[in-house]
C-alpha cells in the first residue's frame, strides 16, 4: 500500500510540474529552452507545448491507474478487516466469562 501511495504522490508532483511548465511556456513570447541531459536547448514554443501536453496525458493515465490500484487495495483491506473482526468476535464469544 505504501508503494502505491508513493507512486501516487510522485505522479501528482510530476503532473503539477508539467502544469506549471505549461503555464510558463504559454506566457512566453519568444522561443523557449528546455533541459536535455544537463544542456539547455532552444526549442519552439509549439514543440514544447506539444511535448508537455503528451507528458500530461501520460501522467494523467498513470495517476488514474495508480488510483484504481489504491482503491482495489483499500477494498481488499476493508474486507480483510471485516473478516478479522468477525473472527475475533466469534472467538471472544467462545471464551467463558468469569
Amino acid at each position: 500500500m505504501q508503494t502505491i501511495l508513493m507512486q501516487k504522490q510522485k505522479s501528482q508532483i510530476e503532473l503539477n510540474e508539467v502544469n506549471n511548465a505549461l503555464e510558463e511556456v504559454n506566457k512566453a513570447k519568444d522561443d523557449v529552452f528546455k533541459m536535455l541531459n544537463g544542456i539547455m536547448i532552444k526549442s519552439s514554443k509549439d514543440k514544447i507545448i506539444k511535448e508537455l501536453e503528451e507528458k500530461k496525458k501520460t501522467l494523467d493515465l498513470k495517476l488514474s491507474s495508480v488510483e484504481k490500484q489504491e482503491k482495489i487495495l483499500d477494498d481488499k483491506a476493508d474486507k480483510l478487516r471485516e473478516i478479522i473482526n468477525a473472527e475475533i468476535e466469534k472467538q471472544q464469544k467462545k471464551v467463558p466469562k468469569s
